[in-house]
Formats: C-alpha cells, structure tokens, sequence
C-alpha cells in the first residue's frame, strides 16, 4: 500500500463515525475504535505539527499566535477523532486564555512572548461558532452533558451581540464579524466565510437560540446574491443599496472566502451559486503540478495568488467533485503536515466533509 492510498484510507474514511456516537452508521462507517486506530496517523501528524502539550494550536505564519477560530477549529477535530485528552487540553488552554471577556465570547487572539499576550478582547464570530459546536458535539460523543451549558452561553451571547437586523433586506439578519466594530450607521461590514450552516443549525438545536438557524437561513440567501457576478469575495458591506465591496478590506475571493463553498458543501448545499462559481474557477485553472489558485478577482476571474500547499488542493478538489452532477471520487491529495496550520486545518475539514455529506467525492 503507499502513502498516498494509506493516508487517503485513514484521512477520509473514518471521519462521520465521529458523529454517531462511536456506533456503525447505516452505511457501514466505523466504530470508535475503528476510528481511533485507522485514523490515528492523519489526527497523529496534525497534532504533532500544531498542537502544543498545553492545548494551544498555534499558526506558525501569524507571529505563532493563537486564535479564538484556531482553538475553536482544533477542539471541533479532537472531537471527530474521539480524543477526549486533546478535548481536555484545548478546552481548558481555551478557557484560562481567551474566556477572559465576561460574556461567555471568547478573545480572538493570543500573541505569545508578550507582557499582555490578549491586547483586544474584541470577539471573533467564526472562532465562538466553531468552539460551540465542538462542544455540541463533545457532550454526545463524550457522554459529558455539561458542555451543553457552555455551549449555550456562547449560542446567546453571539445571538445578543453579533445578529443584527440587515440594512438591505427588511425581516433578515445579519452575522457579524464581532461584537465591536462592524456597525455603522450607513453600513454593516460583513465576512462570507464566518457562516457555517451546519455548524450554526446543529447549536441552534442543541441550545435553543434559534437565532443562529435564522441568520444562517438569512446568509445563504445573501450568498446566492452575492454569487450573481462571481466568487463570493472575502468582505463585503450591507448597506440599504445593498451588498457591495468593503471599505478598508480585501474584495479578493481569497484565503477567507475560500471557506464558504467548504462550508456550503459541507452543510450539503453542494449546488448553491457559491459553491458553483468557485467550481467554475477551479475548472479553468486546476491542473496537476500546478499551484492552486488561492486569491481570485471576483469580477475578472484573474487569479492573483496562487499556492502548491496540500489544503488549498484538497479544498479545490472536494468543491470541484461535490459541485458536479455525476461526479465519482475526487483527486484531493494525501495530508501533508509540513504545510502551514491554515491549509492543513482546510484539508481535515475537506476530508471530514466529503466523507460525511458528500461520500461521491472521497479519493479513489
């Protein structure tokens, strides 16, 4: 067997068993022991490469700093992979660092080496999201219920301070980037990529707020509209004229953006306009041995950077099978840790999804 059928085989196939409670699904899909032994190499070299003894992931590219989303995203994976000591960690790192605000959100970054490590306990949505669902899904796969409790204190408090009512569509609302600075009296600054319907209808039900649930029904439509002319960019205003680029920000369909057909597909939306436009791209520009467009003019289809690091083709794969009728298998390639944390974190979700909503687009 070599390596890139081995790790195929433990990266993809084991992943939704994670979701069941240790138990086989319908399908035939893996226990938790199954699980914790097929998939230890992939979960193994992710740990090794970003995961401190302490519980702090950590991005090698951003000053080795830690994020709310990347504590948020590395306590989502222990979870899938039922590693309740990794769970422990990163929870508790978590807690002691960035739950430092008093309303249950967590501060978005920590910059080791620093007198004061937290600087901005300003929020980061997405990271709050991420984490909450982790701990949605920790207190089934687990059996600790108490996670629940933490898990709805995030729910409701992003529900009081990061859904507003939309400035362009009456009755809609709107996700915010954080609690602080995106509001203004004429527009309302928004980030595509921190909506993960799944992610928001799995807490809404666990907890109650429903809130999350409708602002994410609300976002979809957004990004249908947004779709209409290209690639959904990275930022955007809301404004009563309606969506349009965002002052100060990229307008690229970037290294953020590139998260939203992810996370439409992963939430089984496979044939939303998002998902198609970047299918389109990919299409014309995906080649073997040639870097994968990851910064795309929304408006020229120009790609403006591009990047040979495993994640980004993973993700160029998993968007280009899901979004075509028909497809069978995908040409998403073997993990690779010694890529940076961003792309390697990208291509554990990718994996994750297809093996979980989109079975047609595991590697063959």
């Amino acid at each position: 067997m070599n390596r890139r059928h081995f790790l195929t085989l433990a990266g993809v196939a084991p992943f939704a068993a994670a979701c069941a409670g240790g138990e086989a699904g319908a399908q035939g899909l893996l226990t938790t022991a199954d699980l914790a032994q097929t998939a230890a190499p992939v979960w193994q070299a992710w740990k090794a490469a970003y995961l401190q003894n302490d519980g702090r992931v950590v991005d090698g590219l951003q000053q080795n700093a830690s994020h709310s989303e990347s504590q948020g995203y590395g306590l989502f994976l222990s979870t899938e992979f039922g590693d309740q000591d990794a769970f422990r960690r990163i929870f508790d790192w978590t807690e002691m660092n960035l739950s430092i605000r008093g309303d249950g959100l967590l501060a978005w970054r920590f910059l080791p080496g620093q007198a004061n490590p937290v600087p901005d306990l300003n929020n980061a949505s997405d990271g709050d999201l991420f984490y909450a669902w982790a701990l949605v899904r920790a207190a089934n796969r687990f059996n600790e219920r108490q996670h629940l409790v933490r898990a709805q204190q995030i729910a409701t408090a992003l529900a009081e301070r990061c859904i507003v009512a939309s400035l362009a569509n009456a009755g809609e609302t709107v996700f915010l980037p954080a609690a602080q600075g995106f509001v203004h009296e004429d527009r309302l600054v928004f980030n595509p990529s921190y909506i993960m319907p799944l992610a928001m209808r799995e807490v809404a039900m666990a907890t109650g707020v429903v809130e999350l649930a409708q602002t994410a029904q609300h976002a979809e439509a957004m990004l249908v509209r947004m779709a209409d002319s290209g690639p959904v960019p990275d930022w955007v205003q809301v404004t009563a004229r309606g969506i349009v680029p965002a002052e100060g920000f990229s307008t690229a369909a970037g290294y953020e953006a590139m998260r939203v057909p992810l996370y439409l597909v992963w939430s089984g939306l496979n044939r939303h306009p998002a998902v198609t436009q970047m299918m389109r791209v990919y299409a014309r520009t995906v080649q073997p041995g040639v870097p994968v467009p990851t910064r795309v003019d929304p408006l020229s289809g120009a790609v403006l950077e591009a990047s040979s690091d495993a994640g980004y083709r993973a993700l160029a794969a998993l968007v280009s099978c899901a979004g075509a009728a028909g497809s069978v298998g995908s040409d998403m390639p073997p993990f690779d840790p010694s890529q940076p944390y961003y792309p390697a974190t990208l291509q554990m979700f990718a994996m994750i999804a297809a093996n979980q909503v989109s079975p047609e687009c595991v590697p063959i």
